[in-house]
């Protein structure tokens, strides 16, 4: 974004990504699967932490499934989650501050 205007099609994707972030709910399951151990958690360890449902809970689940920032597969009778790090690499690189320019000697 610093480098050069953000396309339509890029702004479109960020967007998605950064409105399913601004759930709190979403931004701490997307928080809690990135810090499981082997970076992936199963959908039975997402429930607890929460006070909601667990059909609430899978609604968020696949909004940041639908967002593109975390995969999913199913094992048997669970699903696994995890954090795509393409993703959270788009979003670090839109926020982080362009690099000071250097100071001219007098």
């Amino acid at each position: 974004m610093v480098r050069e205007p953000l396309g339509e099609a890029d702004a479109a994707g960020l967007a998605r990504m950064f409105k399913a972030l601004s759930d709190p709910v979403r931004l701490r399951l997307l928080s809690l699967i990135a810090s499981y151990e082997g970076g992936e958690a199963c959908v039975c360890d997402l429930t607890g932490p929460f006070d909601v449902s667990q059909p609430t809970i899978s609604h968020h689940l696949k909004v940041l499934r639908e967002a593109g920032l975390v995969g999913s597969e199913r094992r048997g009778t669970w699903v696994y989650y995890w954090v795509l790090p393409e993703a959270l690499a788009k979003l670090s690189d839109l926020l982080r501050a362009p690099a000071a320019p250097a100071e001219v000697p007098a």
